[in-house]
């Protein structure tokens, strides 16, 4: 199995193969812990794929959206998702994505997520990481590899949960308000309009939604406008432009629901996207 795996030029035909002898392949890896490069093109699709490792997908360049049957979720530059071993997903790339992702035996270390989850990456998480899938392909790794892995194993639990998931309600009714809310995000939505428009009183929109997501309607639609905002900032569109097309009067509301979402403002955070960018070139 080659070190590093580049779907951006190869024939369309070629791309589920390549992908099918990767998976394959990691059935069949050895060690605890397994690093691998991968680089796609804007707009690639991975199918809908499980592996009895789990998986620490942490995207250098790019915005990458996972999806499975619970929900889906963003994974922007200097963030990861861990995915559990044994649950299906299917990964879209949205702009260019240099991704490399860590494929860890269940057991490996105690403490690892059991859930789903997307977790921002330090700096010495992401220097790890680099390093990792740079280690040379050997039977036997070297006490220095064994090293470099073994912290990796010890910091995955510690890394920090950040609120991209976007879970989907199990109410048929409830997932289309939401599937629609998706299409045409706004932060002008109330909830008396999404009770109406599930055939629901308020009390009992609330109660299930919650239920059923974990989260408050607030939460879930404040995570869908990061959804809806995230690609096109990191595309490059003005904050002004993406703030009043998702709804918001002034660009200091849509930075007050950024800064409390992410911990810092649509400026700040994209400066520590091309910084990070820069690290890994």
């Amino acid at each position: 199995m080659p070190n590093s795996v580049s779907y951006l030029h190869a024939p369309a035909t070629e791309l589920f193969r390549l992908h099918r002898e990767r998976l394959d392949w990691l059935e069949k890896a050895a060690g605890s812990i397994v690093a691998l490069p991968s680089e796609y093109p804007d707009s690639y699709h991975v199918p809908g794929h499980r592996h009895s490792r789990s998986q620490l997908l942490h995207a250098l360049t790019g915005v990458v959206l996972v999806s499975t049957q619970s929900g889906r979720w963003m994974v922007p530059p200097d963030h990861a998702m861990w995915i559990p071993a044994g649950i299906e997903h299917s990964v879209d790339m949205l702009g260019n994505v240099s991704m490399r992702s860590l494929y860890v035996v269940p057991d490996a270390i105690a403490g690892l997520p059991a859930r789903l989850r997307v977790v921002g990456v330090s700096d010495l998480m992401r220097s790890l990481i680099v390093e990792a899938v740079s280690l040379p392909d050997e039977a036997e790794p070297s006490p220095r590899a064994r090293l470099v892995l073994a912290l990796l194993l010890h910091e995955i639990p510690a890394m920090p949960e950040r609120p991209l998931g976007l879970p989907f309600p199990t109410d048929a009714k409830i997932a289309a308000v939401c599937r629609r809310f998706l299409a045409q995000p706004s932060p002008r939505a109330t909830i008396d309009e999404w009770a109406a428009l599930a055939g629901m009183s308020r009390r009992t929109f609330t109660r299930t939604f919650q239920r059923q997501t974990g989260l408050s309607l607030s939460t879930w639609r404040q995570q869908a406008l990061l959804f809806a905002a995230l690609p096109r900032l990191t595309d490059g569109e003005p904050i002004t432009r993406v703030a009043l097309d998702l709804g918001y009067d002034s660009v200091p509301a849509f930075t007050t629901m950024f800064k409390r979402m992410l911990g810092t403002a649509p400026r700040g955070y994209l400066r520590g996207a091309r910084e990070s960018e820069k690290i890994s070139a």
